[in-house]
C-alpha cells in the first residue's frame, strides 16, 4: 500500500507540530499544513491528500463549514475532525457534512492511529 498523504489543519502551530510529529514517526507523509478552513480548501484542491486532519475552531472559516467545501475540491480525501472536549454537537455536525471520524485534543497517539485506520479502510 502506498504511503498515506496528510494535510494537517489547525490554527495552533503547536497542535499542527504535535500531530505532524506523530504522523511522521509512524511513517506517514505530511504533504501540507494550513491554519484555517479557507487555506485548507486551497491546499486540499492543490495537494489532493488521502487524509485531512481538520480542527473545528479556527479563524476565517471553521472546520464544520470547511468540510463540504473541501470535499467538493478533493472528493477522495477522508476528513478526521479534531475537537476539544465539549464539542460533541459540532463533531456530529461535521460528520453529517462528510467527515469520517474524529479525534479529541490533547491527542493520544493510539486514538489518532485508530482514526487513521478507520478512515483508510472506507
Amino acid at each position: 500500500m502506498a504511503k498515506l498523504r496528510f494535510l494537517v489543519v489547525d490554527d495552533a502551530i503547536f497542535m499542527r507540530t504535535v500531530l505532524k510529529k506523530m504522523l511522521t514517526e509512524e511513517g506517514f507523509e505530511v504533504v501540507g499544513e494550513a491554519g484555517n478552513g479557507l487555506e485548507a480548501i486551497q491546499m486540499a484542491a492543490k495537494l489532493q491528500p488521502d487524509i485531512i486532519t481538520l480542527d473545528i475552531t479556527m479563524p476565517e472559516m471553521n472546520g464544520i463549514k470547511a468540510v463540504p467545501e473541501i470535499l467538493k475540491v478533493s472528493p477522495k480525501s477522508k476528513i478526521i475532525i479534531c475537537s476539544a472536549l465539549g464539542q460533541q454537537a459540532m463533531v456530529v455536525d461535521a460528520i453529517r457534512k462528510g467527515a469520517k471520524d474524529f479525534i479529541v485534543k490533547p491527542f493520544e497517539k493510539s486514538r489518532v492511529l485508530q482514526a487513521i485506520h478507520n478512515v483508510s479502510r472506507r
